[in-house]
This record gives C-alpha cells, structure tokens and sequence, in this order.
C-alpha cells in the first residue's frame, strides 16, 4: 500500500462515475488525490444503469436541449477514450399510431442526429419491422444509433488510470467523518485507513445518494440550497429474446419509454422504471409492480412474451438527481449542479445529479473549479484503449502462447469476453503464463488474480457482477468456492484483512 500523504490537493468521497472521473482529471493535472468508496467502486448507482452512453432521446420532449446537447457530444468522446467497453448500438423504435405522431418522433430524432455535432454515428431512418419479432399492428417504426457500455468497467478504467497517475483510492473504506480545523480538511474513515490522519486542502463531497447525508451527518447541511430527488430505476434480465444486435425502445402508455437491448450474448436486459425512493439507497431492490411493468412494456410489443418467472436476474438502482420540483419523477432533469463553498473554511465542491455519459465533462467542470492547470481528459485513453492491436486473431495467438499447456475448449468465447472487458490490458492476464484453477463458465485462476491484484476485487462478488457479468451464470455453490479462494489470497491463514488498495 502506498504510504497516505501529509495533506492532499483533494479528497474524494465517493467511488462511483462522478467521483472517479474527478479523481483521474485532478490526478492528470498533478494534483494530490484521495478517494474513500464505502463500498466497492461503482457498487451503487453506477452499476444499475441501462447501460447506454446517449443523448436521452426523450428529454428533447422536457426541453432539455442543452442537456442531450451536451450528452450527445460526449458520445463520441468517450468512444473515442474507451473503444473497448464503449461502442455504436443500433435501436429500433416502433411506432404506435396511439402514441406520439410520427412527425414528432421523426422531428426528434432530426434534432438527435443533429444537435451534438455527430461524425461517427449513423443517422436515423424510417424502416420497416420484422413481422416475425413484431405483434401485427406494429408494421414501421424508426432506426437510430447511440452507445452501449460496461457502466461499471467504466468506472473501474478511471480507477486505474486515476492511480497510475498518482491518485490514492480506496475501496470499502468509508469516510466517517470530516472538519475543517485550521483551514484544512481533517477526513477519517473506516477500513484500510482506520485510525490514519487524513488531510486535505479541498473536499469533494461525490456520494451520489448520499450527498444529502453526508452534508447533514457533518453538519455541513447549512452550506448548500440544493435538494435532491431519490428516483429508483430498475431492471430486468432474461434469456435472449431475439438475435442480432438491435435494441429496442419501446413507447409505453404512459408516456414513458422502455428499453429492451442485447445483453452479454445469452440475455436480454429490460428497463428501467422511474419510482419515487425514500428509504436506504444501499437496500434498494426490485418490486412485484415494476416487474410486472416491464414485461407487460415487451408484451405490447413482441411475440415472444415474457412473464415473472423468465425473470433471470434483476437489478434496481437510486439516482441521485436534483429536485427540480416536477410531479412526475420521468421528467426529473437529468442535469447536474457543482455546488462549491469556502464558507466552511476550506473550499468543499458537492455534486448534485448527473448521468453517466457526462461524467467525464462533469468531471472536467469540477477539477476546473479546484484548479487553475489546463484540463486534458477529452483527448486522454482510458486503460485498455488500444484495442486495434488486440485483434481476435491475435488474442488467440497470444493465449495459447501464454497457456501452452491448457486444453480449453471455450477459448474463443473467453477471448471475446477478454477483449470486451480489458482490451490491450489482457496482456496482463497473458503475463500469468498459467490458467490455473477453472472457477466455472471460462473464469480462470489467472483471471481471478489479475481482477484482485490490479482492479482491486476483494470478493466474489466484486468480480462476478462488477468486474464481469459472469454472475448470470455462476450457482451459489461456484460463487462460494470462488469466493473461498479470492478469501484465502486477501487474508491468508492468519486471516488479517490486506489492504484494498492496489499495491
């Protein structure tokens, strides 16, 4: 573990999108950075998302212009940083003669191709549906193309990239208390760093549905006049429905939209829903009724229907958004507020709302309230970018150069996965020279030692739903034969805990 500085630029609270992007831009600028997660690193609301790096084709219906504006910009950028976990999907939208007219969809989406500025993109077009796939009464309907990616991968690339260039992170280490005394943030917190004196000279308050509690728990509620609005969001998963690699948005009755979008080869993902939240963000679940909801918002559509017990798996989220006092939770903005405050004694940035594909501006926007050096983020890879000198054909080659000794059988389904997940970064699982112990469904010791050495993984779960969706397939019983093992490596026989960050 890297020895804790005497005082910080920056700490960071909070380990999701938003305070990860923080911590690698003012990591980038030469800046000392300190980030404490509660939890694992994206294990919240960026874990629980659809998915998508878009535009948010509906929100041109709540004038949102500058919003998807500015979202729609980012698209491109990001695809650019991350090619691996970032790449164009291509949706379909059925019209309803009951729904919104066709001039006004084909008006909306004039303005999607056209506000941010698209180069890379295909633009939209009327088509016809498949007749096989589609119920009788839904014969047109429209085509247009935004992003899809790994919403945690995401997260865990900045993490990367944040320490490699000098940030300090730690995940399940919460922050349980800061102050200002003598004009610097004192910070402490649990886990890895109980008991260590922690300085900063600025604080970011990045906790997504705990930025509210942060502030009153610290007393530091009498700084901001901004509120948010917990809104839950959930999911579901099936087994694939449809070949192809087409996603769907689907129009529903009450004016909002589903999506049904192709899901780590086998399933198809399904969401999500716009349910006002009150309790604990960190005991959010699905319910019967939003269930109920988005397979009755594919049955409108598709001849393959689905119930309840298609339902694979599930996953339901809290996003943090700012109240902008609308009634109707589907019309909450989607934009964000950085609230900056010196009244403390010490400068402190809270984030209020935001979405996943503008954290990287989000982020820029932040740093550049917290430091006068030149931002760089928009040109900068993500780890594992260099996916061109990664080809299927070459991964091959390496991984039975590497494990000369293996006989797999589901080589090329691993490579796929590899490619998708790490990128050129994959040379590091090949450095192993050894597979080692099958965990199940082509997750290998090799793998697993890589995720816990460098991509900070501390248990089963932290691998098999967040570093991969491998999760979908593992029983209970492999999860806790692999979770055995990550446990052996983290605590040893003498079972003290080693650090959860990455030495």
């Amino acid at each position: 573990m890297q020895m804790v500085q005497d005082v910080y630029d920056i700490a960071i609270i909070g380990g999701g999108v938003n305070g990860m992007g923080i911590a690698r831009d003012a990591a980038g600028r030469g800046l000392s950075v300190l980030l404490l997660e509660q939890g694992d690193f994206a294990s919240a609301t960026s874990s629980a998302s659809s998915k998508l790096i878009h535009g948010g084709l509906r929100y041109l219906e709540y004038y949102e212009f500058g919003l998807v504006r500015a979202a729609l910009k980012e698209r491109e950028v990001l695809m650019a940083m991350a090619p691996h976990i970032i790449w164009p999907l291509n949706f379909i939208l059925p019209h309803s003669a009951d729904m919104r007219p066709a001039w006004l969809v084909r008006m909306g989406l004039f303005l999607y191709d056209h506000l941010g500025g698209r180069k890379i993109l295909k633009a939209s077009r009327g088509v016809k549906l498949d007749r096989t796939k589609f119920k009788s009464e839904f014969s047109k309907g429209f085509s247009y193309a935004d992003c899809w990616t790994d919403d945690a991968r995401l997260v865990i690339l900045n993490a990367i990239d944040a320490e490699e260039r000098g940030a300090e992170i730690f995940n399940y280490t919460p922050c349980t208390g800061a102050k200002v005394v003598d004009g610097l943030w004192e910070i402490s917190a649990g886990g890895a760093l109980k008991g260590t004196k922690l300085k900063a000279r600025q604080l970011v308050n990045a906790a997504g549905p705990w930025v509210r509690s942060f502030l009153d728990t610290n007393q530091l509620a009498d700084k901001s006049t901004h509120q948010l609005r917990l809104v839950k969001g959930s999911h579901i998963i099936v087994p694939k429905l449809f070949d192809g690699d087409d996603a769907y948005i689907l129009q529903q009755p009450d004016g909002r939209i589903v999506f049904a979008l192709p899901y780590v080869e086998d399933y198809t993902l399904i969401g999500t829903t716009d349910v006002e939240y009150e309790g604990d963000p960190a005991k959010v679940q699905i319910d019967d009724a939003e269930i109920d909801y988005l397979c009755a918002a594919v049955n409108r559509y598709f001849r393959t229907e689905i119930a309840t017990q298609d339902v694979v798996s599930s996953y339901s989220g809290v996003r943090p958004l700012l109240d902008s006092g609308e009634d109707n939770a589907a019309a909450v903005t989607r934009d964000y507020i950085l609230e900056y405050s010196e009244s403390t004694g010490a400068p402190l940035l809270s984030i209020f709302g935001g979405k996943i594909t503008t954290y990287r501006a989000l982020a820029e926007k932040a740093v550049n309230k917290l430091s006068a050096k030149s931002s760089w983020t928009a040109g900068g890879l993500l780890p594992g970018a260099l996916i061109n000198d990664y080809s299927v054909a070459q991964m091959q080659n390496m991984f039975t150069q590497a494990f000369a000794d293996a006989d797999v059988a589901d080589m090329p389904q691993i490579i796929r996965r590899w490619r998708r997940q790490y990128g050129s970064r994959s040379r590091k699982i090949f450095d192993s020279k050894k597979l080692g112990q099958h965990f199940g469904h082509g997750l290998y010791q090799a793998e697993v030692d890589y995720l816990c050495a460098d991509e900070y993984a501390t248990c089963a779960a932290d691998i098999l739903w967040r570093r991969t969706k491998l999760g979908l397939k593992f029983t209970a019983d492999e999860a806790a034969a692999l979770d055995g093992y990550i446990k052996q490596e983290l605590y040893g026989d003498s079972h003290e805990q080693k650090s959860h960050h990455r030495d």
